[in-house]
């Protein structure tokens, strides 16, 4: 339970920076408004760094915050599926009282923000170009590397030629959530984590929040399946190349 816990109080944390810098960039006169996709990606990436902070310190050694990465890790053979689903069911839950945060801290700039789109893109990712397919392979992608990226710089060689100290993995892995969202980030926006946009677009439609439009559910399985693909690819990548 303490695990679970930690699953559900760190991925709240992610969500609720994660969604606060997109919110500061794009509501109506917000300080942030117009700040543009660096401060975005900037602000997730800090977002991840500390969420992993706060699972630790609250009883999740694993630090997983999403499910794609439970995933990896059941396969991995860290966690029988009983387990899994039960962090897979909290992490979303994290997502969704992320989402309620982020709405009370820009209370009164829902009201004056017009765009309805802007609305649901604190909370919720959506392609660029609206085709599924190639937004599903682009979630898939994203989410392999950005696991593959992080099993290699854990890996065995990768410490002992880099001599990278044991407590710098956190801020490391906050700059592969950075790189991934400056260079794999653009069609989609990145969800690269079931949790991060179910669990907040849960909020998005559950919210009494002024001139929103539908939460877009027509497309929330992309964002949910798609890195679940692509930690099933990583998993199986990882194993080849004995990293796992």
């Amino acid at each position: 339970m303490t695990n679970l816990f930690g699953e559900f109080f760190g991925t709240m944390v992610l969500l609720t920076f994660g969604c606060g810098v997109v919110a500061n960039v794009v509501l109506a006169r917000s300080r942030g408004n117009g700040g543009g996709w660096i401060v975005i990606t900037a602000g997730w990436a800090f977002a991840v760094m500390l969420g992993v902070f706060a699972a630790l310190a609250t009883g999740a050694p694993q630090t997983d915050l999403s499910p794609a990465v439970t995933l990896f890790k059941m396969y991995a053979g860290v966690y029988e599926v009983p387990h899994a689903l039960a962090t897979m069911g909290v992490q979303v839950l994290g997502g969704i009282a992320g989402g309620v945060i982020t709405w009370l801290v820009y209370l009164p700039h829902w009201e004056i923000t017009e765009d309805k789109g802007a609305k649901l893109a604190v909370f919720a990712t959506a392609p660029i170009v609206r085709k599924f397919g190639p937004a599903l392979l682009c979630e898939a992608i994203a989410t392999c590397f950005l696991l593959i990226a992080f099993y290699t710089i854990g890996s065995k060689a990768a410490q002992g030629v880099a001599g990278i100290p044991s407590g710098l993995g956190v801020y490391l892995t906050a700059m592969v959530i950075w790189a991934v969202g400056l260079s794999l980030g653009g069609p989609t926006g990145y969800a690269l984590n079931p949790a991060r946009d179910l669990g907040p677009r849960i909020a998005h439609a559950i919210l009494p929040i002024p001139g929103k439009g539908d939460s877009d559910w027509a497309y929330a399985w992309v964002p949910v399946v798609g890195p679940m693909l692509g930690a099933t690819l990583a998993f199986m990548i990882c194993r080849a190349l004995q990293l796992v």
